[in-house]
């Protein structure tokens, strides 16, 4: 598959806006509103996979050389997957969402707890 091919708009399946696809090189795979995407890829970009359920943003990680990646779960299988974010002069994603879900995968995440016990009130 070409990186032309791969790289085309879509209408979210989460929230139904428009997506358009990138100009800087990379391809879309996610939408820049709602930060969902669908279960499509075996590998990135093949778009060889049956599944096709919605990929819920449940949290963003940092890598050291990719950026900040939405960490995606996938409501049909379960499956996850790691998504840098868009940054696209025109359609970039959205940075209040990507926030919210840093915020909320901080809270749920289970790394973070030590497992002592809080001292105070």
């Amino acid at each position: 598959m070409s990186r032309t091919t791969e790289n085309t708009g879509f209408v979210c399946a989460q929230c139904g806006r428009a997506v358009a696809a990138l100009v800087n090189g990379g391809y879309r795979n996610h939408c820049p509103y709602c930060l969902h995407s669908l279960h499509v890829d075996v590998s990135p970009g093949d778009r060889a996979n049956g599944c096709r359920a919605l990929m819920r943003p449940v949290a963003v990680e940092h890598h050291s050389a990719k950026g900040f990646m939405i960490v995606h779960r996938c409501e049909g299988c379960g499956a996850r997957g790691r998504n840098r974010v868009a940054d696209d002069p025109h359609q970039g994603d959205d940075l209040d969402m990507v926030l919210a879900v840093l915020h909320r995968g901080i809270g749920h995440h289970e790394a973070g707890r030590t497992g002592r016990r809080r001292s105070g009130p």
